[in-house]
């Protein structure tokens, strides 16, 4: 084998490595899935969004039906307004629940979406009604070690 074809051999697998470090880094960064599918967005007030991040995914029976687009803080009412953006189709009633949810113990925080019983279904740009808020593992804590040091009676 000549010194030529080896080199071409050896560029041909450094691009193939490369490739599939890239492809595994897109995954890993939440950059694939619905690319290229027909959107529509809603919105989703919450108190607390936690560590909810854009581009988290949104699940509906553990399916990711869309993608996180935008966070805001909506400074009349004080919280926080999730933009999401959802595939056309998967249509949901417009008394939708919408959820901030954790994959595992402390794994990343995604949007889970509790379909309702309503005729009439969610369009562009409008605005889901019910939420529930990121659970903040902190506050739990805080709440465990105060009911506790209730419980326990005071010795004299």
């Amino acid at each position: 084998m000549s010194r030529t074809t080896l080199d071409l051999w050896v560029g041909v697998f450094v691009a193939l490595g490369c490739a599939a470090l890239i492809f595994l880094a897109m995954k890993v960064g939440n950059f694939t899935g619905l690319n290229g599918a027909q959107l529509y967005s809603v919105e989703a007030p919450f108190d607390n969004i936690g560590g909810l991040k854009v581009r988290a995914p949104v699940k509906s029976a553990g399916v990711l039906v869309g993608r996180v687009a935008d966070i805001r803080f909506d400074a009349e009412t004080y919280r926080a307004v999730v933009r999401l953006d959802l595939d056309t189709r998967y249509a949901f009633p417009r008394d939708t629940i919408a959820t901030i949810l954790t994959s595992g113990l402390l794994g990343e925080q995604y949007v889970g979406l509790e379909p309702g019983a309503d005729v009439d279904e969610l369009k562009q740009g409008d605005r889901i009604q019910i939420t529930q808020s990121a659970v903040v593992l902190e506050k739990l804590i805080g709440q465990f070690m105060f009911n506790k040091a209730a419980e326990t009676p005071v010795q004299q």
